[in-house]
């Protein structure tokens, strides 16, 4: 695989889901309260960061290709702040205000880098706001080489079956995260990236690898998929195709610090590498070199050009 800083200068992707601001509270725990038997944290540092489907946008964007991002937040200081975020980022923003929400925020709390508590705050997109955004979709559809769809299972994809037809009419490849145990909805997309647990859970139980092989490729049968990826923690990756064939990746990661933000990661590398001329065997090392630089860093975070370059070829030496 020849990989620069640039193989990805003439991509642009199209980017929808659910988008969220995470929200983080970093601070020590030195005492239990008075009030109930819970920890007390002493706020020292806040940051946020934008979430989801944005972090996909970001991602493709730290990988040096261009992006659009459609979606729906409130009309509140949380939905502002995600738009100003990601277009510092440089990404094109399609976001849609829906009055009748709440922009969705998860805040964590985290004492020395360890995660205490998430609170979550979630409201689905109204019908009519969807409906405009499935608008906008088929008028990006032009502008884009390949299509990712980031379900968080917020409401934002509805319409999701609907954009996979327009999308694939169009002659894009379409790249989703997959959420829920519905995968129907998702049926006829290029590739979907399921965890193993997501996976499990549509399936049913995996108890050896034979069974593993034989329900993922019933799966892309089913689905009418051109590709399944399964990312499996300490087992790697595995690529699944159409035509029977599959692609193992052990996992990269040196040291696991936090995985939020991993999927991400792999999604975005995965669609970039579609509409490129690498084989599946280069998509999926890839991806999980992406994956291995990700859940070595805190919260809500990217792998850019440089560090899959430098991790890419560091594997070759």
């Amino acid at each position: 695989m020849k990989l620069s800083n640039d193989s990805f200068s003439r991509i642009h992707a199209l980017v929808v889901g659910d988008v969220m601001l995470d929200r983080y509270w970093f601070g020590s725990v030195d005492r239990i309260s008075p009030e109930a038997p819970v920890p007390v944290l002493a706020v020292t540092r806040e940051t946020a960061r934008a979430g989801g489907a944005a972090n996909v946008a970001h991602n493709i964007l730290a990988l040096g290709a261009g992006s659009t991002l459609l979606s729906v937040v409130g009309d509140d200081a949380a939905g502002k702040e995600i738009a100003q975020i990601v277009e510092g980022y440089g990404a094109n923003t399609r976001l849609t205000i829906d009055g009748s929400i709440n922009t969705i925020v998860k805040l964590r709390l985290m004492a020395q880098n360890q995660q205490l508590l998430r609170a979550d705050f979630d409201q689905h997109p109204s019908d009519e706001v969807l409906a405009q955004c499935l608008n906008d979709f088929q008028a990006c559809l032009n502008d884009c080489d390949v299509v990712v769809l980031s379900d968080y299972g917020k409401g934002g994809l509805r319409h999701v079956s609907r954009m996979i037809e327009q999308a694939r009419a169009a002659g894009k490849p379409v790249i989703i995260d997959p959420k829920g145990q519905d995968y129907s909805r998702y049926k006829g997309a290029t590739l979907i990236t399921p965890n193993m647990k997501e996976f499990e859970a549509v399936v049913g139980p995996v108890s050896d690898d034979a069974e593993f092989a034989e329900k993922a490729l019933a799966l892309c049968a089913e689905l009418q998929l051109e590709y399944l990826l399964v990312t499996r923690s300490e087992k790697g990756m595995s690529l699944f195709a159409r035509d029977g064939s599959r692609l193992d990746s052990p996992a990269k990661a040196l040291e696991v610090y936090d995985v939020s933000g991993a999927g991400d990661t792999v999604i975005a590398l995965m669609a970039l590498a579609f509409v490129t001329d690498m084989n599946d065997a280069e998509r999926l090392e890839l991806a999980n070199t992406g994956a291995g630089i990700v859940v070595g860093k805190l919260g809500t975070a990217v792998a850019t050009i440089d560090e899959v370059l430098a991790a890419y070829n560091e594997t070759k030496t």
